[in-house]
């Protein structure tokens, strides 16, 4: 035993550094880790294979698949989203906006389509007509919303329009994945120092008895394997609380819910399911057209009410067809400035839909296979090669460890 005592009295600053290395090793590992399943957005190097994409702007659809059906399975649907306006108030915040545009459009439809007609009508009579369309808008924004609200899905794709989101902003999906599982990866690379510590200490030992150059290596591929497989498996593993030693242990991720659930939900609502977008989804999304045809019945109607008696005067005077055709270009037209139109509401519909306390609380109803579905699917697709990846630079890290250390024995 004395030329171990002598060995580690000889080269002690070597000796003790070991465990230190180890700890580093587990520490990168478990960044470059981190890093590779968010960056580079998009593909760096030779296509197909020859370079690197984060796991999860490579996987966008999927990943964005995935996270959207459990949040609209289990935490929110188009009916909550839509459901929560109040036609009434709704038509009541559009009023300003709409009887400008109301104005603008019907001068230009007349204009365009019988200047003739039009010009020679007196400023009253032509103030008239616009007056009467404009008095029949806000009746029309709140009919047309409650026929939405009769058959949301109709009209509005929740799903469609959260996954289209996500995967138009791969920056943005990023930003979920990690806002959800912040500690959760702050866990993982500080993990990979104190495992590696602990590692390391084996591994000097075994290096003062045998001084076996493979030992380094060998540890090293340890160290980044063993330590990014358990630090995942901490995260989500138990998945209810056990004790052990008087202390309890549950997976990191799982034990934070509260504090997961109000940073999701706030994330999400600020986000992605905000009033602008759903509106510009029901305006132009798949489904619009279905909305296309609520609006134009209802524009027509008013049309028709607000004629009256001059209609057949209207229609000899431009032609049935053409008739037929300046009510279309009208619903055209009111479509075209509906987006403008509703951004007035954005206040009113934030508040109303209240989207981040809906989130909050039902996450909060989520049993643990179900709220795990939020984040597991980042680290779970393709984890095996972060893993090997981890190894790898591990045993590298090692190899140089190794001759080092064969340098300052000789």
């Amino acid at each position: 035993m004395s030329w171990i005592v002598d060995e580690f009295g000889t080269h002690w600053y070597i000796t003790l550094s070991i465990p230190f290395v180890a700890a580093l090793i587990g520490y990168v590992t478990k960044l470059v880790a981190i890093r590779m399943m968010f960056e580079p957005i998009e593909f760096m190097g030779i296509k197909p294979y020859l370079g690197w994409q984060g796991i999860v702007p490579r996987r966008a659809a999927r990943m964005a698949s995935v996270a959207v059906d459990t949040m609209t399975r289990d935490l929110i649907s188009a009916s909550e989203v839509v459901g929560r306006l109040d036609p009434e108030r709704l038509a009541e915040e559009m009023t300003v906006p709409m009887r400008e545009a109301t104005e603008e459009i019907t001068r230009e439809v007349m204009a365009q389509y019988q200047p003739g007609l039009w010009d020679t009508l007196p400023e009253s009579a032509r103030r008239l007509v616009i007056s009467r369309v404009q008095a029949e808008a806000p009746r029309m924004i709140k009919s047309v919303l409650e026929d939405v609200q009769q058959d949301v899905e109709a009209v509005f794709d929740l799903k469609e329009m959260v996954i289209t989101n996500l995967i138009t902003d791969k920056r943005l999906l990023n930003r979920i994945f990690k806002e959800a599982g912040r500690k959760e990866f702050q866990f993982i690379a500080r993990s990979g120092i104190y495992f590696g510590f602990t590692i390391g200490l084996l591994q000097m030992t075994l290096w003062v008895i045998f001084h076996e150059p493979l030992i380094m290596p060998a540890f090293g591929l340890i160290v980044g394997w063993f330590t990014d497989w358990l630090a995942l498996k901490m995260i989500f593993n138990p998945k209810q609380p056990i004790r052990f030693l008087g202390m309890e242990f549950q997976g990191l991720f799982l034990k934070r819910r509260k504090e997961v659930a109000a940073d999701y939900g706030s994330l999400i609502a600020e986000e992605v399911i905000t009033p602008r977008k759903v509106i510009e989804a029901i305006l132009k999304g798949p489904l619009s057209d279905r909305l296309f045809v609520l609006v134009r019945r209802q524009v027509q109607a008013t049309l028709d009410r607000q004629t009256g008696i001059a209609t057949p005067l209207v229609v000899m005077a431009v032609g049935s067809s053409r008739y037929t055709d300046m009510k279309k270009t009208i619903t055209t037209k009111v479509m075209d400035r509906l987006p403008e139109t509703m951004l007035y509401v954005e206040d009113y519909a934030r508040d109303a839909m209240d989207i981040r306390t809906l989130l909050v609380s039902k996450m909060q109803q989520l049993d643990e296979e179900q709220f795990e579905a939020l984040i597991r699917p980042a680290f779970e697709q393709d984890e095996w090669i972060l893993i090997t990846v981890g190894a790898l630079l591990g045993f590298t890290m090692g190899e140089c460890q190794a001759l080092v250390l064969e340098h300052f024995s000789k």
